[in-house]
Order: C-alpha cells, then structure tokens, then sequence
C-alpha cells in the first residue's frame, strides 16, 4: 500500500524574492486559463479537448513566447486546466450545468527539476531565476518537515506553492512518498476475510458509520455560523484595526476546521483499527454539491479534507481507503435479505424500508450500504454494528447520545 504525506511549511521571503514569486505566480494562471479557454466548447461536451499531449503540442511553444515562465511551468499549467476540462466534461455527460474554469489563486506545481530541498531552505525556479527563501519551522521537533521531507523513508513527489492573501505569506505544500517496502503492499488481497467500514457523508450528521457511530455536525455548524457572525460585524465596522482583526479571525477559523476535522479522521481510523478494518469505504465525492443540495460550502470542504486526511492517516495502521459510486445509498434497504431500492424509503433522518418494514436512522443506512457496495466488489466482510435480535441495528440509535444495543454509544467530536 502506497503511504503519501504532504507537510506544510511557511516560507520566510525577502521584498526581492516575494516579488519574484508574485511574478511567476500571476503568470501561471494566465496558461491555465489561456489552456482552458483553446480546450473549452461551449456547443458539445464531445468537441471539448482533453488530449494533453495534442494541447501541450498546439500551446506549449505560443505560451513559452507569451510569458517568462520556465518550461516545466507552462507544462504543469498544461496539466492543470486539462484534468479541469476533463472534469466539466465528466458533469456534463450527466446533464449537470458546468461552464469554462477558471483560474485565480495565486498557487504553481513545482517537481523536482524546479525546486530543490534543503534542512532548513528550498531552492525555487521562478521568472527571476532561483531564489532560496527558509522554512519557518515550529520549535517542537520532530517538525513534520524533518519526518517526511527530510527522512530518508520518504521520497520527494511534487509541491505546491499557495500565497495567502490574508496573511500575505507564502507556503509550499511538500507531496512525499515512502519508499520502504512497507508501501510497496498491496492492501487489497481478495482474502474473503477482510473487512469493510462504510462511511457516510452527510449535512445532520458529518459522518456514520457502518459501526453505527456518529460524528456530529451540530458543533461544527455552529462555530461556523459564529465565525461568519463575527466577519459580519466587524466587515460594517470599516476601520484598519477591523479589518486587522478580520485577518486573524480568519487564520483562526482555519486552523480550527483544520484542527476539527483532524480529529474526526483520527477517530475515524481509530474505529476502523477497533473493528479490526482493513478497507474503509467512502461515497465518491464528484458531484457531492448536486447529491446534498442542503450542504453549505463548509460542509463540502469538510467532507473533502475528512477524505484527504484519513486518507493518509490510514495506511500507517495498514487500512487502504476506496471510493464507491453513491448512487441510491441513501434509498437502498441495507438488509442483506432484502436490498429494496424506492425512493419513498428515505423520510428525512429516517429510514423505512416500504417493502420489508426495516426502520433505522437514513444516515448509519447509507453508511451500510457504501461499505456492502465495496465488500460486495471485492468480496470482503462489512463490519457493522453488533447484532440485535433482527440482525440490524436497533431503530432508536440516536446521533445525539445513548445507547445502541445495550452498548456505550460516544457522540464524537462534537460533545
């Protein structure tokens, strides 16, 4: 099994070198978007283009001309607004309204050929030729930086430098990959033995899962109404030190949802390691905008980096993540006996099979149901909630507290 890390490091850079960067990263965006633009159609998915070798082989020399960027650059923003015209094309194959991307941020893909590593600086290509700015490193060691970046059992994959504009700081996010023989096994086996945990994704509950354990998103929504209260008031205010107070509120709130949903994913796993797990089974998250029209942008973020995080902190308990198609897991009875898809089986919060009767909460449902959907796949085990004498989980789980068959239920990171 493949085990990545990225490790985000802050960059301390002089007047001469933040200028250097703006300057290169003002003009990456322009061939994404000049990219985008040749590849779009706005008449037929099928006259869009998504061949990067044709692209790169139609571009690449009118975009070395129009700009100072280096080739690897304009290679990557190649790269980019294609996989971007690949992904509109996908929507639009299912009938969903999708227009031209474009790009904004100021963020570029470095490899190994424009950027170069060191203990406590990096050597970065830009359109002013190589800067060397230092790592703002945390005092406490081993600093991720040192475990990842720097080890040996970790190999350098590829890096994104992103400027905040809040804080006016630039960062690099380091992709590495270990290369011990650890990474090299295969997590899916096809022993019959292994076992699945289904996650759900929802608005009510952030996650269940398949175990009938619920992470609650009561909390959550709430820090993040107060947060967006706060940017409220002090948005009419219109003073500097306002403003100034705006830009801290704002590092804060991200470091708190970082921070959340951290802790989620580390509970996550833990659940996965206490049953024993060896896959866990998440809903592919295309399209999840369109699936949960309720779900506030702070919801799909954090659906997002929930995925993004127990995806690389499973593998070091040797649990491989997947992804399953979605489609009706929210209306399929999990019974094993009795599968009946209706759309009337979905009531809200609840769950009533009109065919066998079976009533459970929707949500721990749908967890079921992704984790059966990838056991069924692979012909591994689901591992659900113990059994109660109709072989399901009993009808009065709760998301806010008590019992689930005669067991301690924790509600979790929300309490």
């Amino acid at each position: 099994m493949e085990v990545r890390r990225t490790a985000a490091v802050k960059l301390a850079v002089s007047n001469e070198q933040r200028d250097a960067l703006h300057r290169t990263a003002e003009q990456y965006p322009y061939c994404a978007n000049r990219t985008a633009d040749y590849c779009w159609s706005g008449t037929s998915f099928t006259e869009c283009k998504t061949n990067k070798r044709q692209v790169r082989d139609a571009l690449y020399s009118e975009l070395r001309e129009e700009t100072d960027l280096q080739a690897q650059f304009v290679q990557a923003a190649i790269r980019r607004a294609v996989e971007a015209i690949k992904s509109c094309v996908g929507r639009w194959k299912k009938g969903q309204r999708v227009s031209c991307p474009t790009f904004t941020a100021e963020t570029m893909d470095y490899d190994t050929r424009s950027a170069t590593f060191y203990r406590n600086k990096v050597s970065l290509s830009t359109v002013e030729g190589r800067i060397e700015p230092s790592f703002v490193l945390p005092a406490d060691s081993p600093t991720p930086h040192e475990r990842y970046v720097l080890s040996e059992d970790y190999e350098f994959r590829e890096s994104t430098l992103r400027y905040d504009a809040a804080t006016d700081e630039f960062y690099l996010n380091i992709s590495t990959r270990r290369v011990d023989g650890d990474a090299e096994v295969s997590a899916d086996t096809g022993h019959p033995d292994q076992t699945v945990l289904g996650i759900d994704l929802g608005v009510n509950s952030l996650a269940v899962s398949s175990t009938g354990l619920f992470w609650q998103g009561d909390e959550y929504d709430h820090w993040c109404r107060e947060f967006e209260k706060r940017r409220g008031e002090m948005q009419q205010r219109g003073t500097q030190s306002a403003h100034n107070a705006l830009l801290r509120l704002g590092k804060r709130e991200r470091a708190w949802r970082k921070q959340y949903i951290h802790t989620v994913a580390n509970e996550l796993v833990a659940e996965a390691v206490k049953h024993d797990c060896d896959v866990i089974a998440f809903e592919e998250l295309t399209d999840i905008r369109e699936r949960l029209p309720q779900a506030e942008w702070h919801h799909v973020w954090a659906f997002r980096r929930l995925f993004e995080y127990v995806s690389y902190k499973a593998p070091e308990q040797g649990i491989s993540v997947e992804q399953v198609e979605p489609n009706h897991t929210s209306q399929r009875c999990s019974r094993t006996d009795c599968g009946f898809t209706h759309e009337d089986n979905r009531r809200g919060e609840q769950f009533c099979c009109q065919k066998c009767g079976y009533e459970v909460n929707a949500d721990y449902n749908g967890a079921k149901n992704i984790g059966l959907r990838y056991a069924r796949k692979r012909t591994h085990r689901l591992r659900s909630s113990p059994k109660s004498g109709s072989g399901d989980a009993e009808v009065d789980l709760r998301v806010n507290g008590g019992t689930l068959n005669g067991e301690s239920h924790r509600p979790i990171a929300g309490d």
